[in-house]
């Protein structure tokens, strides 16, 4: 399918991913806007992002040099126990040979060199491209890359089925207002009705989306609610450290939930959440995070409650049966660079509702 609408970079998956594998420097090699704003907005999370600042004359004579001067820079100046060089649409285009400049410049530091464009259909293509080369430096295992591979198909078919790439152009909207799906869920939560509140959230989105479940704790405690979080620990390094500060800090405001996956599986545990719902047979849900994931069988005849931050999926959600969507607007850059769980808007609107029929 050819999309009309912007879609994610497989260049700024490959930075994320670089973060993931816990390396202290990304280095990209091509012009110095290239990804400006991810960059930057990944610095708050402790990756320092370099960039070679090629200019139109390097387009034209190469740009190796440039980058062999930025990786000793980097070496240098921050003492990195792990480096990445993530190549652009310049670097491709001209031909450079990453690796070749990783070895010429003499630096020590464990480096791998990541060959990728933003010609890529996909951005998973950005993260394959990332840890492909990590296995072979044995920063992960054969078997994590495996599972990190198919984790990526799973989220991908979601969303090419039935979340923000199911169809070519999807109108961006702010979803519902706040306060009347706060005002319907104390409702139902306070008269007795059962429900289901899960986190099936994307990595360090949890970060905020699991406040709409303590949110949902605070405001109606009595309520017949079983919670559920994709916080097993299993994935790449900073991720399975997000997973367990998200869960203490869930535990210290009272909520225990079932543990139903990863949270780098959130692409892939549909199913298993499904069934889950499935057996408690509850009256409303709660879903925040990617609620897409669920198959539309396991919810039809519940009301459901859908927390997104994105635009685009709230027709989507719409179209699967989803009563009550809302965004979250702006919730990736506030989850970047925190190691406990943050307020989000939805939450403190459900806090200040009272709960009861």
């Amino acid at each position: 399918m050819k999309y009309m609408q912007p879609r994610p970079s497989s260049i700024v998956a490959a930075l994320y991913t670089a973060r993931d594998l816990e390396a202290d420097v990304a280095i990209l090699h091509g012009p110095s806007g290239c990804s400006f704003k991810h960059a930057r907005l990944l610095e708050e999370d402790g990756i320092r992002v370099l960039t070679t600042s090629l200019a139109d004359h390097e387009f034209i004579f190469g740009g190796q040099q440039p980058l062999e001067t930025v990786l000793r820079y980097a070496e240098e100046h921050f003492s990195p126990h792990r480096m990445v060089v993530i190549g652009t649409c310049v670097s491709m285009i001209i031909g450079e040979d990453l690796q070749s400049a990783i070895t010429s410049s003499g630096i020590s530091t464990p480096t791998i060199a990541v060959e990728i464009h933003a010609g890529y259909p996909e951005n998973i293509d950005g993260v394959i491209a990332t840890l492909e080369p990590a296995a072979g430096a044995g920063w992960i295992s054969e078997d994590e890359l495996a599972r990190q591979k198919f984790l990526l198909a799973a989220a991908n078919e979601v969303e090419r089925l039935r979340g923000a790439a199911c169809h070519p152009y999807i109108e961006p909207s702010r979803g519902d207002l706040k306060h009347r799906v706060a005002e319907r869920l104390v409702e139902l939560a306070g008269s007795g009705k059962k429900g289901v509140a899960v986190m099936n959230a994307k990595k360090e989105t949890a970060y905020m989306f699991a406040d709409e479940l303590l949110a949902l704790r605070d405001a109606c405690p009595a309520a017949d609610v079983t919670y559920v979080a994709n916080l097993e620990s299993r994935g790449l390094p900073k991720v399975r450290r997000d997973a367990a500060r998200i869960l203490d800090g869930m535990k210290l405001r009272g909520v225990s939930p079932k543990l139903i996956g990863a949270l780098d599986e959130y692409g892939a545990t549909g199913e298993s959440l499904g069934r889950f719902i499935s057996g408690i047979a509850p009256d409303f849900a709660l879903i925040a995070g990617v609620p897409h994931a669920i198959p539309p069988d396991f919810t039809r005849g519940i009301e459901c409650f859908s927390i997104t931050n994105g635009p685009r999926q709230v027709a989507p959600l719409r179209e699967l049966g989803h009563q009550h969507v809302v965004v979250e607007v702006d919730l990736h850059p506030q989850t970047l660079g925190v190691q406990d769980i943050v307020e989000s808007e939805f939450g403190s609107v459900l806090r200040s509702m009272p709960c009861g029929p």
